[in-house]
């Protein structure tokens, strides 16, 4: 009998880990991409607002997944994992469209490619970082470049249909991207020089 509540039990403990509110909105925000990507593709102006509107729900689950799982103590290693992962694919991915779409152009692409790039090295260093069991804690100014980065990409998002509205939308889209990418950099260097040094100390 024992045993069998045991099991009972640690099924729920599973269960409460995989679907507490902080995971939900980190799969919410996962599933946001396709619809913030499909909508940018199919375009027009009410497609845009509608894909950020959608992209700012789910930037805004980037900040209360994470404190919320604080405050209620529901950290989990599944939500640790799927946290970062689901906001590198959002921008990512929306900067891709946002490159197609002609949106982002000519020099201006290479501030996509500094993030994107930026993303990709100090995800592998984390993940080598962390075969040693060695973390490298976020810094707050990774923590502005993040917030400067989701609000330029809003103002991409909103592009051609926000200038209609408010004229130069787009080109403080642009500007903001800049400063995030100049961010990304110093960020990256951070990031690197306080891994390298676990890695020459390992060798």
């Amino acid at each position: 009998m024992s045993e069998i509540m045991a099991k009972t039990n640690s099924r729920k403990t599973k269960f409460s880990e995989i679907w507490n509110l902080p995971n939900v909105l980190t799969y919410g925000r996962i599933a946001a991409v396709p619809g913030v990507a499909g909508l940018l593709m199919y375009g027009g102006n009410s497609a845009r607002w509608f894909a950020l509107a959608i992209f700012l729900a789910a930037a805004i689950t980037d900040f209360f997944d994470g404190y919320l799982a604080r405050k209620w103590q529901q950290q989990s290693s599944l939500g640790i994992m799927l946290d970062p992962i689901a906001d590198k694919v959002l921008v990512a991915v929306v900067l891709l469209v946002l490159s197609a779409d002609g949106i982002l152009f000519g020099g201006h692409i290479w501030a996509a490619i500094i993030i994107l790039a930026r993303e990709v090295l100090v995800s592998g260093l984390r993940e080598y970082l962390g075969g040693l069991q060695v973390s490298v804690p976020v810094t707050q100014i990774a923590k502005w470049k993040t917030t400067v980065q989701l609000v330029a990409i809003g103002f991409l998002i909103a592009g051609p249909a926000g200038d209609r509205v408010v004229p130069g939308i787009t080109e403080i889209g642009i500007a903001g991207l800049w400063v995030a990418a100049g961010l990304t950099l110093y960020t990256g260097y951070d990031y690197f020089r306080a891994g390298m040094r676990h890695v020459v100390d390992e060798e």
